[in-house]
C-alpha cells in the first residue's frame, strides 16, 4: 500500500513539471515569433525553449508515462472504463507535446511558418486536455 502512495506522488510530481513546460513552451514561441531570426533575443528565445524541452518537458513526460503506468499495474486501473479515457487524453496531450518538440525545432532552424496568434491558440490545448484528464480522474463520470 505504501508504494501506491509514493508512485501516486512521484507521478503528480511529474505531471506538475510536465503541464508547466506544455504552458509556458508556446508562451515563449508567441513571443519568439516577433524576434528577428538571427538576433540576440531570437537566439535568446531558441535556448529557452530547447532547455525547457529538454532539462524539463521531455523528462517530466517520461516520468508522468512511467509512474502512471506503474501506478496503473499496481491499481489495476486499466480494468476501468475512466482510465481508458484518461490514458486516451494522456496520448493527446503526448501528441501535443510532440508537436511542440517539432516547433522548437523548427524554430532553431529559423524555419518557423506559424503566427502568433495559432501559438496562442495551441498554447490552451494543454489546458483543455489537463481539465479533462482531472474531471475524469477525480469524477470517474464511467
Amino acid at each position: 500500500m505504501m508504494l501506491y502512495f509514493w508512485l501516486k506522488a512521484f507521478h503528480v510530481i511529474s505531471i506538475i513539471a510536465w503541464m508547466s513546460a506544455l504552458l509556458y513552451l508556446p508562451r515563449l514561441m508567441v513571443y519568439h515569433v516577433g524576434s528577428e531570426p538571427g538576433s540576440v533575443q531570437s537566439e535568446t528565445f531558441k535556448v529557452m525553449e530547447r532547455r525547457l524541452l529538454r532539462v524539463i518537458a521531455n523528462p517530466a513526460m517520461i516520468a508522468a508515462w512511467i509512474f502512471g503506468l506503474w501506478l496503473a499495474y499496481v491499481s489495476q486501473a486499466w480494468t476501468m472504463p475512466w482510465f481508458h479515457a484518461k490514458v486516451t487524453l494522456v496520448l493527446l496531450l503526448t501528441i501535443a507535446h510532440m508537436a511542440m518538440a517539432r516547433w522548437v525545432r523548427k524554430f532553431g532552424t529559423d524555419s518557423n511558418t506559424h503566427s502568433a496568434r495559432f501559438y496562442r491558440i495551441m498554447n490552451e490545448v494543454p489546458t483543455v486536455l489537463m481539465i479533462g484528464i482531472v474531471i475524469i480522474v477525480f469524477v470517474k463520470p464511467f
